[in-house]
Protein backbone atom coordinates (compact mmCIF):
# COMPACT_ATOMS: atom_id res chain seq x y z
CA UNK A 1 0.00 0.00 0.00
CA UNK A 2 1.96 2.95 -1.48
CA UNK A 3 0.74 6.43 -0.10
CA UNK A 4 3.66 7.93 -0.97
CA UNK A 5 4.01 9.73 2.86
CA UNK A 6 8.02 10.04 4.10
CA UNK A 7 6.09 9.17 6.97
CA UNK A 8 5.42 6.24 6.74
CA UNK A 9 8.88 4.79 6.38
CA UNK A 10 9.26 2.20 9.41
CA UNK A 11 6.01 1.95 9.87
CA UNK A 12 4.72 -0.91 6.99
CA UNK A 13 5.41 -4.11 7.55
CA UNK A 14 6.60 -6.46 4.57
CA UNK A 15 6.51 -10.15 6.68
CA UNK A 16 4.30 -12.62 7.01
CA UNK A 17 1.26 -11.95 4.35
CA UNK A 18 -1.66 -14.01 6.48
CA UNK A 19 -0.66 -11.37 9.50
CA UNK A 20 -0.93 -8.62 7.07
CA UNK A 21 -4.47 -9.51 5.75
CA UNK A 22 -5.55 -10.45 9.55
CA UNK A 23 -4.52 -6.53 10.18
CA UNK A 24 -5.62 -5.34 7.46
CA UNK A 25 -9.57 -6.51 7.62
CA UNK A 26 -9.34 -5.43 11.33
CA UNK A 27 -8.13 -2.15 10.32
CA UNK A 28 -11.06 -1.86 7.87
CA UNK A 29 -13.57 -2.84 10.70
CA UNK A 30 -12.11 0.09 13.30
CA UNK A 31 -12.35 2.32 10.54
CA UNK A 32 -16.09 1.60 10.18
CA UNK A 33 -16.68 1.79 13.95
CA UNK A 34 -15.33 5.17 13.62
CA UNK A 35 -16.99 6.40 10.75
CA UNK A 36 -20.56 4.71 12.34
CA UNK A 37 -19.87 6.66 15.89
CA UNK A 38 -18.58 10.35 13.96
CA UNK A 39 -22.44 9.97 12.46
CA UNK A 40 -24.07 9.21 15.81
CA UNK A 41 -21.96 12.12 17.35
CA UNK A 42 -24.10 14.18 14.80
CA UNK A 43 -22.06 17.77 14.60
CA UNK A 44 -20.60 16.63 10.97
CA UNK A 45 -18.72 13.93 9.35
CA UNK A 46 -15.53 13.92 6.87
CA UNK A 47 -16.14 14.67 3.44
CA UNK A 48 -16.25 11.59 1.69
CA UNK A 49 -19.12 10.31 5.11
CA UNK A 50 -20.96 13.71 4.06
CA UNK A 51 -21.16 12.45 0.53
CA UNK A 52 -22.05 9.17 0.87
CA UNK A 53 -24.89 9.93 4.29
CA UNK A 54 -26.62 13.01 1.86
CA UNK A 55 -27.47 10.41 -0.77
CA UNK A 56 -29.01 8.04 1.64
CA UNK A 57 -31.42 10.98 2.06
CA UNK A 58 -31.75 11.91 -0.95
CA UNK A 59 -32.38 7.97 -1.98
CA UNK A 60 -33.13 6.28 1.18
CA UNK A 61 -33.44 2.66 -0.27
CA UNK A 62 -29.99 2.45 -0.65
CA UNK A 63 -27.79 2.20 2.63
CA UNK A 64 -24.90 4.38 3.05
CA UNK A 65 -22.48 0.59 2.67
CA UNK A 66 -23.89 0.54 -0.91
CA UNK A 67 -23.67 4.32 -1.64
CA UNK A 68 -19.68 4.25 -0.52
CA UNK A 69 -18.75 1.15 -2.87
CA UNK A 70 -20.77 3.05 -5.62
CA UNK A 71 -18.73 5.60 -5.37
CA UNK A 72 -15.30 3.44 -4.69
CA UNK A 73 -16.21 2.26 -8.39
CA UNK A 74 -16.32 5.64 -9.44
CA UNK A 75 -12.92 6.25 -8.43
CA UNK A 76 -11.44 2.70 -10.04
CA UNK A 77 -13.19 4.07 -13.46
CA UNK A 78 -11.43 7.84 -13.18
CA UNK A 79 -8.16 6.12 -11.81
CA UNK A 80 -8.36 4.12 -15.39
CA UNK A 81 -9.42 7.60 -16.93
CA UNK A 82 -6.09 9.44 -15.71
CA UNK A 83 -3.59 6.95 -16.65
CA UNK A 84 -4.64 3.79 -18.65
CA UNK A 85 -1.06 2.81 -19.45
CA UNK A 86 -0.55 2.32 -15.99
CA UNK A 87 -3.78 0.91 -15.23
CA UNK A 88 -3.56 -3.05 -14.29
CA UNK A 89 -6.22 -5.78 -14.18
CA UNK A 90 -4.82 -6.22 -10.42
CA UNK A 91 -6.32 -2.71 -10.05
CA UNK A 92 -10.01 -4.75 -10.00
CA UNK A 93 -8.89 -6.13 -6.67
CA UNK A 94 -9.06 -3.20 -4.70
CA UNK A 95 -12.63 -3.49 -4.80
CA UNK A 96 -12.69 -6.49 -2.34
CA UNK A 97 -11.74 -4.49 0.26
CA UNK A 98 -13.80 -2.00 -0.90
CA UNK A 99 -16.89 -4.50 -0.26
CA UNK A 100 -15.82 -5.23 2.82
CA UNK A 101 -15.61 -1.81 4.24
CA UNK A 102 -19.07 -1.45 2.72
CA UNK A 103 -20.72 -4.21 4.69
CA UNK A 104 -18.56 -3.99 7.91
CA UNK A 105 -19.94 0.09 7.49
CA UNK A 106 -23.84 -0.81 7.10
CA UNK A 107 -23.06 -3.50 10.03
CA UNK A 108 -21.66 -0.76 12.34
CA UNK A 109 -24.27 1.80 11.76
CA UNK A 110 -26.85 -0.33 12.23
CA UNK A 111 -25.56 -1.58 16.06
CA UNK A 112 -24.91 2.04 16.80
CA UNK A 113 -28.72 3.08 15.77
CA UNK A 114 -29.24 3.85 19.46
CA UNK A 115 -26.42 6.21 19.90
CA UNK A 116 -27.95 9.28 19.94
CA UNK A 117 -26.00 12.10 22.15
CA UNK A 118 -28.57 15.08 23.18
CA UNK A 119 -25.77 17.11 24.92
CA UNK A 120 -23.21 19.33 22.27
CA UNK A 121 -20.18 18.04 25.20
CA UNK A 122 -21.16 14.18 24.72
CA UNK A 123 -21.72 14.77 21.11
CA UNK A 124 -18.42 16.49 20.66
CA UNK A 125 -17.01 13.58 23.08
CA UNK A 126 -18.26 11.25 20.73
CA UNK A 127 -17.15 12.35 17.85
CA UNK A 128 -13.33 12.43 19.50
CA UNK A 129 -13.96 9.02 20.32
CA UNK A 130 -14.62 8.22 16.95
CA UNK A 131 -11.90 9.63 15.37
CA UNK A 132 -9.24 7.81 17.20
CA UNK A 133 -10.95 4.89 16.22
CA UNK A 134 -11.32 5.75 12.61
CA UNK A 135 -7.23 7.31 12.69
CA UNK A 136 -6.31 3.56 14.18
CA UNK A 137 -8.36 2.21 11.71
CA UNK A 138 -6.29 3.80 8.83
CA UNK A 139 -2.96 2.89 10.92
CA UNK A 140 -3.11 -0.42 10.58
CA UNK A 141 -4.15 -0.56 6.51
CA UNK A 142 -0.96 1.32 6.28
CA UNK A 143 1.21 -0.64 8.67
CA UNK A 144 -0.29 -3.80 6.47
CA UNK A 145 0.49 -2.42 3.11
CA UNK A 146 -1.69 -4.60 1.48
CA UNK A 147 -3.84 -2.76 -1.28
CA UNK A 148 -4.89 0.38 -2.09
CA UNK A 149 -9.00 1.75 -1.95
CA UNK A 150 -9.64 2.81 -5.11
CA UNK A 151 -10.28 6.68 -3.91
CA UNK A 152 -6.74 6.40 -2.69
CA UNK A 153 -5.87 4.90 -5.73
CA UNK A 154 -7.06 7.48 -7.76
CA UNK A 155 -5.72 10.08 -5.47
CA UNK A 156 -1.73 8.82 -5.98
CA UNK A 157 -2.59 8.12 -9.65
CA UNK A 158 -3.33 12.03 -9.96
CA UNK A 159 0.24 12.40 -8.13
CA UNK A 160 1.91 10.04 -10.57
CA UNK A 161 0.41 12.19 -13.48
CA UNK A 162 0.87 15.85 -12.14
CA UNK A 163 3.72 15.48 -9.55
CA UNK A 164 1.91 17.94 -7.81
CA UNK A 165 2.55 17.24 -3.46
CA UNK A 166 0.32 14.24 -2.52
CA UNK A 167 -0.95 16.24 0.31
CA UNK A 168 -2.61 19.03 -1.75
CA UNK A 169 -4.32 16.96 -4.02
CA UNK A 170 -5.96 14.74 -1.14
CA UNK A 171 -6.79 18.38 0.32
CA UNK A 172 -8.55 19.69 -3.17
CA UNK A 173 -10.09 15.95 -3.44
CA UNK A 174 -11.53 16.40 -0.19
CA UNK A 175 -12.94 19.47 -0.89
CA UNK A 176 -14.37 18.85 -4.29
CA UNK A 177 -16.78 15.57 -2.40
CA UNK A 178 -17.78 18.43 0.30
CA UNK A 179 -18.88 20.81 -2.82
CA UNK A 180 -20.63 17.73 -4.08
CA UNK A 181 -22.04 16.97 -0.62
CA UNK A 182 -23.26 20.48 -0.20
CA UNK A 183 -24.89 20.86 -4.01
CA UNK A 184 -26.76 17.97 -3.60
CA UNK A 185 -27.90 18.35 -0.54
CA UNK A 186 -28.96 21.77 -1.34
CA UNK A 187 -30.26 20.69 -4.62
CA UNK A 188 -32.26 17.85 -3.35
CA UNK A 189 -33.09 18.45 0.31
CA UNK A 190 -32.72 22.11 0.31
CA UNK A 191 -29.77 21.58 3.15
CA UNK A 192 -26.83 20.97 4.03
CA UNK A 193 -27.05 18.11 6.88
CA UNK A 194 -23.67 16.56 7.72
CA UNK A 195 -21.00 19.22 7.04
CA UNK A 196 -20.39 21.28 10.25
CA UNK A 197 -17.41 21.94 12.62
CA UNK A 198 -17.18 18.76 12.91
CA UNK A 199 -15.75 17.76 9.56
CA UNK A 200 -13.26 20.31 10.37
CA UNK A 201 -12.77 18.90 13.41
CA UNK A 202 -12.51 15.47 12.05
CA UNK A 203 -9.90 16.71 9.60
CA UNK A 204 -7.53 18.27 12.52
CA UNK A 205 -8.43 15.09 15.01
CA UNK A 206 -7.92 11.98 12.35
CA UNK A 207 -4.57 13.49 11.07
CA UNK A 208 -2.93 14.23 14.43
CA UNK A 209 -3.95 10.69 15.97
CA UNK A 210 -2.61 9.43 13.02
CA UNK A 211 0.99 11.08 13.90
CA UNK A 212 0.53 10.29 17.29
CA UNK A 213 0.20 6.65 16.45
CA UNK A 214 3.21 6.69 13.71
CA UNK A 215 5.38 7.97 16.78
CA UNK A 216 4.15 5.70 19.39
CA UNK A 217 4.49 2.89 17.02
CA UNK A 218 8.39 3.98 16.17
CA UNK A 219 8.91 4.48 19.48
CA UNK A 220 7.67 1.22 20.48
CA UNK A 221 9.90 -0.66 17.73
CA UNK A 222 12.77 1.46 18.37
CA UNK A 223 12.94 0.08 22.25
CA UNK A 224 11.95 -3.07 21.64
CA UNK A 225 13.91 -4.04 18.55
CA UNK A 226 17.86 -3.98 19.70
CA UNK A 227 16.56 -5.92 22.89
CA UNK A 228 15.13 -8.73 20.21
CA UNK A 229 18.51 -8.56 17.81
CA UNK A 230 20.44 -8.96 21.59
CA UNK A 231 18.69 -11.76 22.39
CA UNK A 232 19.52 -13.56 19.17
CA UNK A 233 22.94 -12.72 19.53
CA UNK A 234 24.96 -15.80 18.72
CA UNK A 235 28.04 -14.14 20.48
CA UNK A 236 26.38 -13.39 23.84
Amino acid sequence: MEHNHEAEAGIVDNGNLIRRWIVYVIGIYVLTVGVALAIRAGIGISPQSSLTRTMTLVYPPLSQGTYNFMLELIMLALTYVVLPKDFKLKNFASLIPAFVLAVFLDFNLHITETIKPDVYMLKLALLIVADAALAFGLFLMIHANLVLMPIDMFVNTIFKRTGWKWGNIKTCFDCTLLVLSAAIGLAFLADIPFIREGTVLNAIFVGQYIRLYFFLYKRFWAEKAPLAAGKLDPAE
